[in-house]
C-alpha cells in the first residue's frame, strides 16, 4: 500500500496551516512525525482522512484519489487510532475491538460470528487476547491503546494515522505501545504517527518527518535529519544529541545551557 501527498494545501478561513506539503510513503514503514503544536500535523491527519474538505493538492491511496473512494472504501484503507477513547459505558473489549468491523458490514448489519473471529485475531496480532473480557474502560493507558490498536486491525486497514499515541502513556507503556507499532510495520503495515518525543524516532522509526509552519521541513532516516540544529530551531531550546555506545542509537537530551533552579528554567 503507499499514501502520496503532492502540494497539498489547507486554510481554516483565511488562514493557512498546510502549504504545500508532499510525501510519498509505503507499506513496511514505522513513521514519525515531529512538529510543535500548531505545526500542521492533525490537520494533515484530518485531511488525509476526508474529515477536512476543501484543501488544493493531491491525496493518493494506492494510486487512487482519497475523493475518489466511499466512506466505507476509505475506512478498509485507513485507520485512525486516537490518543484514547473514553467510553461512558462498559464494553468489554472484545466488543470495542469488533466495532473496528464495522466498515464491512451491510447497512443495518449487525456483528457476528465472523466479526468476533476477527475481533479475536485482532487481540492476538497485539498479544493481548487475555484482555478480550475486561471492560475497556477500566483498563490502564497503555492497554487501552493496544485496544484501540487492535481495533484498527480488525477494521482490516492497512494504513495506520496516529495522533500523539503516547502522550498520556507512563515510560513503560510508550515503550510497549512503541514496540508493538515497530512491529505492525514489519509486518507490512504502514504505520504514521505524530509524536513530540524525538527518542521515539530514533528508537523506532523508519523514516522521521519534521513539519515546521505548515510544511515539511525535513524527511528522512531519523538518525541523518533529526540533527541538533534542527531540533533546536523546531523546539527553540538548547538540545544535545548523543550516541549510544556499540549500538550507534542515538540520545537526544536537554543542551548544557538550559538552567533549572527552584521554580524557573532559563536558557
Amino acid at each position: 500500500m503507499e499514501l502520496m501527498i503532492k502540494n497539498l494545501e489547507f486554510s481554516y478561513q483565511r488562514h493557512p496551516v498546510l502549504k504545500r506539503t508532499s510525501f510519498a510513503f509505503e507499506g513496511g514503514q514505522l513513521i514519525c512525525i515531529l512538529g510543535k503544536n500548531g505545526a500542521g500535523k492533525s490537520t494533515l491527519f484530518r485531511c488525509i482522512l476526508g474529515f477536512l474538505r476543501g484543501f488544493h493538492g493531491t491525496i493518493l491511496i494506492d494510486e487512487i484519489k482519497q475523493e475518489d473512494y466511499s466512506e466505507k472504501e476509505l475506512a478498509k484503507k485507513i485507520a485512525y487510532i486516537p490518543q484514547n477513547h473514553d467510553s461512558v459505558f462498559a464494553f468489554p473489549v472484545i466488543d470495542m475491538v469488533m466495532m473496528g468491523t464495522a466498515a464491512s458490514l451491510p447497512l443495518f448489519g449487525s456483528p457476528g460470528k465472523k466479526e468476533r473471529e476477527k475481533a479475536v485475531k485482532a487481540l492476538e496480532i497485539m498479544g493481548i487476547e487475555a484482555l478480550k473480557d475486561r471492560i475497556y474502560s477500566q483498563l490502564s493507558g497503555g492497554e487501552q491503546q493496544l485496544v484501540l490498536i487492535a481495533r484498527a486491525i480488525a477494521q482490516e486497514a492497512r494504513i495506520f494515522l496516529l495522533d500523539e499515541p503516547c502522550a498520556s502513556l507512563d515510560y513503560g507503556n510508550q515503550i510497549r505501545v512503541m514496540s508493538e507499532l515497530k512491529n505492525l510495520s514489519q509486518k507490512g503495515y504502514l504505520v504514521v504517527m505524530s509524536t513530540h518525543n524525538p527518542e521515539h524516532a530514533f528508537y523506532f522509526a523508519h523514516q522521521a518527518m519534521v513539519m515546521m509552519e505548515g510544511a515539511v521541513a525535513a524527511l528522512g532516516e531519523p538518525s541523518e535529519v533529526l540533527t541538533k540544529e534542527l531540533l533546536q530551531k523546531l523546539y527553540q531550546v538548547p538540545i544535545d544529541i548523543y550516541e549510544e555506545g556499540s549500538s550507534g542509537r542515538k540520545i537526544c537530551m536537554p543542551g548544557e545551557e538550559i538552567h533549572i533552579c527552584g521554580n524557573c528554567t532559563t536558557v
